[in-house]
């Protein structure tokens, strides 16, 4: 029980029964009560509930059957919705008598909650509610019956992979079958097979009482599911503002479930996860951040209009985002989207005016939080400090974007030993200094997370113009695929991102070998101009990498001619290498 030791305990009786129930924080905070799913306990929670605990009165109650609270007997008919609505009621007049609870459920928690905060005598007891894989039988089966009745190809498709992600529930509805498995192989196997198939950390859960809850909790599932997709409720309308966060990897639900939710939630809030089920073991700092912003907002103004639900804003609300050369171009253009979808935001830039003025933006876009610091990425000790005070003062990034860089053009015998060191100082070395010292957090943690290293088209694509250039960039996106092959086991995604000509001032300030000072301010003029020309604006690229992210990409050619050389290089390389013989024309 990592973390709960030390909670007040009390025992609520109930209906024939005794919860046990657990304390933590300060009884006269808000009050957050977290219900647990199957087949776990109050346990399940240790890592959110402590985190929680520096704001809230978090409350967590083992259900009827698991835990430390005792079983109903005869077990059949014990499990009811409707007895475990009274258990709930039972158990928040007990720990907030005068004020509505905060209520959060995962899996089968979520699934009775969806029956209290639907039903009309909780009303006034549930001030917000949280949801996490588990649906309302209800709005699963009026979901059935649409796909039933008004059937297409697409709808067909939802309901058939539903049904073969449910295979559980089949085998639980089964008599004996599944008591005798839990208390026998499959209880002794479980921990080990959860920890492979979720990556959950190594620890103290599930807890010794599993066998047993699991052996009691299937009568979750005999006593509700047939009865109540075969009936659902025409008016489970939720009376409290929710929050749904949807694990996007959930092995057993499909996301599809809740595509109508605004129908019975209308004031909904929506966040999605880049994980599997058991997002309260595997992600707690993300999961509970959300519920504490959801919490204090709704405490603040519960007729709150809900949070936008375009795509971003559900995955990256919250989250903490650091950007470097984030003074201008791309990296003010993607520092400003992650601000636009909700994010914390973090702008580096060695040009600390320039980052102070895109914090400046950000906060004006809509982060939650902006910070701007000033460090050279080429520099090792100067990264080092700055690692120590970003994971000191805002905590440890959930994503990190690689994108300072310099320009250098000109013939490998015209490029000096001092070039090639600028170039490869700041365009690899600033790349591995991020990497190292930001992504080595992530990997401490365990929570996941996602590094995006911004490469460019001439990664893949020679150039006799670009040899100092190409190499930094190429050794980028080859690092780039190394890490994401080492990262993959700790849920750590890498993406390398490739623009191809787009219109930043990297053009105004790239430097040409050979020539005098002069000619080298007129070939900056002139790729200025061209790349102008070409107008491809740093905002989109912004976009791809936000996109890169939520879909956890590998290799992203933005532009159009990005994507040829791409191709180009893939299948065609001696064309690629008859291109690389022209010379530009300055």
């Amino acid at each position: 029980m990592t973390g709960i030791e030390d909670a007040r305990e009390r025992r609520v009786r109930t209906g024939g029964v005794d919860l046990c129930v657990l304390e933590l924080g300060d009884s006269s905070a808000p009050t957050v009560v977290l219900v647990h799913g199957y087949p776990d306990s109050k346990e399940v929670w240790a890592e959110v509930a402590t985190r929680l605990a520096h704001r809230f009165h978090v409350v967590l109650y083992d259900v009827r059957g698991h835990g430390r609270s005792t079983a109903p007997k005869p077990l059949r008919g014990g499990f009811t919705l409707a007895k475990l609505t009274d258990d709930f009621l039972a158990v928040v007049d007990a720990v907030s008598p005068d004020r509505p609870v905060h209520l959060v459920g995962h899996d089968w928690g979520s699934v009775q909650s969806w029956e209290f905060v639907t039903v009309r005598r909780t009303e006034g007891r549930i001030a917000s509610f949280t949801s996490m894989s588990g649906p309302s039988l209800d709005h699963f089966g009026h979901w059935i019956d649409a796909r039933v009745k008004r059937p297409t190809p697409r709808r067909v498709g939802q309901l058939l992979g539903q049904g073969a992600r449910s295979w559980y529930v089949y085998l639980l509805h089964t008599p004996a079958v599944p008591e005798l498995a839990w208390r026998g192989p499959l209880g002794r196997s479980w921990p080990k097979l959860l920890q492979r198939a979720e990556r959950l950390p190594a620890g103290d859960y599930p807890t010794a009482s599993l066998r047993s809850d699991a052996a009691h909790g299937a009568w979750l599932y005999r006593d509700n599911v047939r009865p109540r997709l075969r009936h659902p409720r025409e008016d489970a309308y939720a009376h409290a503002p929710v929050q749904l966060i949807t694990p996007l990897g959930d092995a057993f639900l499909s996301e599809r479930l809740y595509d109508d939710l605004e129908r019975w939630a209308p004031r909904l809030t929506r966040r999605t996860l880049p994980d599997k089920h058991w997002i309260p073991r595997t992600r707690p700092d993300q999961v509970s951040a959300w519920i504490e912003e959801f919490v204090l907002a709704v405490e603040e103004d519960p007729e709150r209009e809900p949070r936008r639900s375009d795509a971003h804003a559900q995955r990256f609300g919250g989250q903490l985002v650091l950007v470097t050369g984030a003074g201008s171009g791309i990296g003010r253009a993607t520092a400003l989207a992650f601000a636009e979808a909700g994010a914390r935001v973090v702008a580096v830039d060695r040009d600390g005016a320039a980052a102070a003025r895109t914090a400046e933006l950000v906060r004006l876009a809509g982060a939650a939080d902006a910070w701007a610091e000033t460090a050279d990425v080429s520099d090792e000790q100067t990264m080092e400090k700055l690692a120590e005070k970003v994971h000191r003062a805002y905590g440890v990034l959930d994503v990190l974007v690689n994108n300072a860089g310099v320009g250098l053009s000109g013939s490998f015998f015209t490029t000096t030993p001092e070039d090639w060191r600028r170039v490869l100082d700041v365009n690899l070395w600033g790349v591995i200094h991020g990497c190292r010292l930001f992504g080595a957090r992530m990997a401490e943690r365990g929570q996941g997370g996602h590094i995006v290293n911004v490469a460019s088209a001439a990664a893949y694509q020679p150039s006799r113009a670009l040899p100092a250039y190409s190499t930094s960039k190429a050794a980028v996106l080859m690092l780039s695929e190394c890490l994401r092959a080492e990262l993959a086991d700790r849920r750590i995604g890498v993406s390398a991102i490739c623009p191809g000509f787009v219109n930043t001032n990297i053009t105004s300030t790239a430097r040409f070998t050979g020539v005098d000072e002069a000619e080298q301010r007129r070939r900056q003029q002139r790729s200025a101009r061209l790349y102008g020309m070409r107008n491809y604006p740093p905002e989109k690229v912004a976009s791809a990498i936000l996109d890169a992210v939520a879909r956890n990409r590998a290799v992203v050619p933005v532009t159009p001619e990005a994507r040829g050389l791409r191709a180009l290089s893939r299948w065609a390389p001696r064309v690629a290498r008859r291109l690389a013989r022209v010379e530009p024309k300055l």
